[in-house]
């Protein structure tokens, strides 16, 4: 055998005993006639000894050896003289009897360390080297163990698991679909699913009352720190339920994952936000609760006839900074330069010093008194010592998301969002629809097939951006780790959707024929919702992105630059599938 024992599970217990190891050479390093090699493999990290004393020509091969060489060595366990406390094998060596280089290594492009000195693109090149490193491996650990986790409890919830296909028909409601040709099709093509979302609410028709997937799903979109073009979510769907059921389920598998995974107990019933709410406190359907600074308007404080730029906004909002009064102008400029990036778009930033002495200090001093910017600091709720930023514009929803990013940042300052601690909650009560700019029509806020409010539909004829839907987000820490909502299971109220959206009733049936039928045929009440596992083990690893815990990610260009791709096809190819590139 290759190896009796891995490099990560030899104690003192084991001193005596003759061993095998195999795996890669980390480091090496020779101190007189004696060689220790850092032995390295999935499991951790063991010292080899190499005396010169003992065997001359096995010291002097093992002095050959490079790093990331892959070998198997053969010694006796032995007590080390001089432990190392930060090893789990620390206490322990192997004296080297037998050595043999299973392959040769070229001199790795980077350190295959916990502290690497390779850049991001770097890495990605050499993911299948990156992957050696502990600090990697560990986070697609922790995605296995959560994996098996979801799998135990929803088992243990009735639920049943069903792959749904990877080839479907496109959607072109949503984000862009990634196509496929059809080779034994001309000129038609597939998709590759963003979710399975019609074919669950098909197994729901079909008797399947509880169905989960860890499905694989695509979107052609632009990129981030927290989205990939291909993603893996907990896709979910239930019959028979109302939304509270649904919240009540799945409140009590994040419960179960907070607590096997990182031993946090989440609260036994988690806070409820609607969206309106979410959007005037903080400016965001995904608000971060880790700290506080919520908004507060100021429209009647601030409109004084004073200051131009106030009184000609639509919407003048501010945060308190607790304890920021003492910031220098040179962080008040660069507050003001990061509300001005593109990303944000601010035209500035007007800020508000109460300082510890009592006086008070203003970017407009010039426009209102005191006793004015003493009314300001009653209506912030602001004490001596507090810093009050506060932002304006002509589009009250623009300027909220402008001051959500402002109190993100100071947040982040501040050292007040710690990924150590976790703030989960719902939002509920979503707009149905939205309005898109580009397409100039309402569009769906997350697709044609979510349950309108009940107290809502008689809005849906005259006013149907103000109708609310039975739909629910899971945010966690300012992450939107999953979605869902109610379905449509009535046959002429789908109908209605589709109409509002613009569909005629022949596109709707070349759509979406197969659902709309099978509805037919006593379709029950269902919901669902997915969770981004790849966002959720970002979470609980404490990652700012979701690469790292991905085996093989693209990087933001959506290129796999390990694999090349995506790249040309031969002639060849295009012409089997009735194909041409024009660029």
């Amino acid at each position: 055998m290759y190896r009796t024992n891995t490099c990560g599970e030899l104690r003192l217990s084991h001193v005596g005993q003759t061993v095998t190891l195999a795996g890669w050479v980390q480091r090496t390093r020779k101190m007189g006639g004696m060689t220790f090699v850092d032995l390295r493999d999935r499991y951790g990290i063991t010292q080899l000894v190499f005396d010169e004393s003992r065997d001359a020509d096995l010291t002097a091969r093992a002095n050959k050896l490079g790093r990331e060489f892959c070998i198997q060595a053969v010694g006796a366990v032995s007590e080390r003289s001089n432990k190392n406390p930060n090893m789990p094998t620390g206490d322990i060596e192997i004296i080297v009897s037998g050595l043999t280089v299973l392959s040769t290594s070229d001199t790795p492009p980077f350190t295959i360390e916990d502290n690497t000195d390779g850049g991001d693109e770097l890495r990605m090149k050499y993911r299948y080297l990156d992957l050696r490193r502990s600090a990697v491996r560990k986070n697609l650990e922790l995605r296995h163990r959560m994996t098996i986790l979801v799998r135990n409890f929803l088992d243990s919830r009735d639920f049943i698991e069903v792959e749904t296909p990877i080839l479907v028909g496109s959607t072109p409601e949503g984000a862009r679909d990634f196509v496929v040709p059809s080779r034994m099709n001309p000129g038609q093509f597939y998709a590759l699913p963003q979710s399975p979302q019609t074919l669950k609410q098909l197994l729901m028709v079909s008797g399947f009352d509880r169905y989960f997937q860890i499905a694989k799903c695509f979107r052609d979109e632009d990129l981030r720190a927290d989205r990939q073009p291909e993603f893996t979510q907990i896709d979910c769907e239930m019959s028979f339920v109302h939304q509270e059921d649904v919240l009540e389920v799945f409140e009590d598998m994040a419960r179960y994952l907070f607590k096997e995974v990182r031993g946090v107990e989440l609260p036994a019933k988690l806070r409820q936000m609607t969206w309106h709410e979410a959007m005037r406190l903080y400016g965001s359907d995904k608000p971060d609760l880790r700290f506080g600074m919520t908004f507060v308007e100021l429209m009647d404080v601030m409109k004084k006839g004073k200051f131009a730029v106030f009184d000609d906004a639509a919407y003048i909002g501010a945060i308190c900074a607790p304890g920021c009064a003492a910031y220098t102008r040179k962080q008040l400029d660069q507050l003001t330069e990061f509300v001005k990036r593109p990303q944000v778009g601010a035209k500035g930033l007007v800020y508000v010093k109460y300082n510890e002495d009592g006086t008070i200090k203003s970017s407009v001093d010039k426009f209102y008194s005191q006793e004015d910017l003493l009314e300001l600091k009653q209506k912030m709720g602001a004490r001596d010592g507090d810093l009050v930023l506060i932002l304006s514009g002509d589009n009250a929803n623009k300027t909220r998301i402008q001051l959500c990013a402002l109190r993100l940042e100071m947040g982040e300052r501040l050292g007040l969002r710690d990924s150590n601690k976790f703030e989960c909650l719902w939002i509920v009560d979503f707009p149905l629809f939205e309005w898109s700019d580009e397409e100039q029509r309402l569009m769906a806020t997350h697709h044609p097939f979510t349950l309108p409010n009940p107290d809502d539909i008689p809005l849906l004829d005259e006013h149907p951006e103000q109708v609310r839907a039975v739909a629910y987000d899971f945010v966690c820490n300012g992450i939107e780790v999953g979605g869902g909502s109610l379905r449509i299971h009535d046959g002429a109220l789908q109908e209605k959707m589709f109409k509002i959206l613009g569909f005629t009733p022949e596109r709707a049936m070349a759509q979406f024929g197969f659902l709309i039928n099978a509805f037919k045929y006593g379709a029950p009440p269902h919901a669902g919702l997915a969770f981004g596992l790849d966002r959720f083990v970002s979470i609980m690893a404490g990652l700012d992105s979701i690469r790292d815990c991905i085996a093989f990610p693209k990087n933001n260009s959506g290129r796999d630059v390990m694999l090349d791709a995506p790249s040309e096809l031969e002639p060849g190819q295009l012409d089997e599938l009735n194909l041409k590139v024009t660029l």
